[in-house]
Parts: structure tokens; C-alpha cells; sequence
């Protein structure tokens, strides 16, 4: 399943099929979760090798990327602010809006556990390439786009984009029937952070890719396969 975050076409396509295999879904609830093993081997994916490099300092395409940065952040609503911080921690439970009452804390513990696991693994996979490139934030090139408190990390690939991608793709297999709402809410949690001044657009979309190749490298790992046949089935008991 290609369900690709960042375009709105070809709804059935992205939102109507699921990758769990049927025979996992019957052992899933009898298994544990497999918290010691990793569904990300090191280096994979490798997104230097990945994503093109950011805009040239000094360069005409970074003067656009800070242009467009700076109206973003101009025109941001109050609403649109208090989404951003509120979204900032990347608890699961943001997608809570499009899924319903059905995903609260406590509800769905196998869930919750999963969705732990997983800022953890997607650790080394944003770092690496923001590290590599180390991209100063929009506000450390224009002290006009300041905002909160200042982050010590660099900005390219947008970590929250790659990780709210990572989230709404796999919370749409799981919830296939909100799918176009979870995607939303996986678009917002990147792009809010250009209306806050902590990223550019170009962060945002590198994230959406680093985002998508994460998600088709955990399903290629059996435990992934294990964990995810597992909490797709408490979810579909819950639903029932």
C-alpha cells in the first residue's frame, strides 16, 4: 500500500487497502509486543542518500524558502498557533480528532505501547540527516520568526513531519475509515511547524519522503509485522 501523505488523489487507492497479513491477525492477540527488537535496521533508511539536499545558503531558491516561511508566519491564525504547540509533543492522541472517542488514553493499550516504541526507533533516522546537512531554522536566519522557546536540533528533514507522517499512515491502516481525515491531521502536524517559524516548507516536504520510506522499511521487518498484526487486532475488537 502506497498511501503517499502529501497528495489528495486517487482516495480509494491509499485508503481502502491493508498490509497486515490475515494469518498474523489470527495469532496477533496471543503474542506480546516485541519491545527489545528493532523494526529499523541502522542506516535504513539512509536519508542523505534519500532526500535531495536543502537549498544553498545565499542562494535565489533559499531567499524564496525564507519568503515563503515568513508569510506563512505572518498570516498564521491564533487558532492555527495553538494547534501548533498543542501538536508539538507528537503524542498519538492528536489524530484523536479525526479517529473519535475510540482512541483516548487507556483505550487501546497495546496501541499506546506500539506508538511509544516508535518515537524512539525514528530517532537515529531524522537525526542522521539533519546532522549531516545541519540546516540553521528559519527564526536563526530572521529573528522575526522567533516563537517559543528556540530548539537544538537543525531543521532539515522537519522531524515532526517525518514523524506525523509516520503516525498517519500507519493510524490509517489501522482506522481505514477516517483515512483522509488522519492524513490531515499528519500534514498539519508538519506544516504547523512553518506557521510557528521552526521550519521551512522545504523541511516540511523532506519529511513527508523520510516519512513514507520509514513506513516501507518496518514493513519489511517480521517483528513490525508481528507488533502491527497484533495492535491492528485490538483495534478491530474495539471497533467491534
Amino acid at each position: 500500500m502506497n498511501l503517499e501523505i502529501g497528495r489528495r488523489n486517487n482516495s480509494s487507492k491509499r485508503c481502502g487497502r491493508n498490509f497486515v497479513p490475515t494469518l498474523l491477525l489470527v495469532f496477533a492477540l496471543a503474542l506480546p509486543l516485541a519491545a527489545t527488537e528493532k523494526y529499523l535496521i541502522a542506516g535504513r533508511p539512509d536519508g542523505i542518500a534519500l532526500l535531495a539536499p536543502p537549498p544553498v545558503p545565499g542562494s535565489a531558491e533559499q531567499a524564496a524558502d525564507l519568503a515563503s516561511a515568513r508569510s506563512v508566519f505572518k498570516k498564521r491564525t491564533r487558532a492555527e498557533e495553538q494547534r501548533a504547540f498543542k501538536d508539538a509533543s507528537l503524542s498519538v492522541f492528536s489524530f484523536a480528532e479525526a479517529i473519535g472517542p475510540i482512541f483516548q488514553p487507556g483505550k487501546l493499550p497495546r496501541t499506546e505501547t506500539f506508538f511509544d516504541k516508535l518515537k524512539g526507533e525514528l530517532k537515529d533516522a531524522v537525526n542522521v540527516p539533519k546532522d549531516y546537512w545541519k540546516r540553521p531554522r528559519p527564526y536563526q536566519l530572521d529573528a522575526r520568526l522567533s516563537l517559543g522557546k528556540p530548539e537544538d536540533s537543525f531543521s532539515y528533514p522537519s522531524g515532526h513531519s517525518t514523524r506525523g507522517t509516520v503516525q498517519a499512515l500507519l493510524l490509517a491502516e489501522l482506522f481505514p475509515d477516517h483515512c483522509e481525515g488522519i492524513l490531515e491531521v499528519g500534514r498539519n502536524i508538519g506544516w504547523d511547524r512553518v506557521l510557528i517559524g521552526k521550519h521551512f516548507p522545504t523541511d516540511i516536504y523532506a519529511g513527508r519522503v523520510l516519512g513514507q520510506a520509514i513506513v516501507r522499511e518496518m514493513k519489511n521487518n517480521p517483528h513490525f509485522q508481528n507488533d502491527f498484526a497484533e495492535v491492528k487486532a485490538e483495534v478491530d475488537a474495539a471497533r467491534r
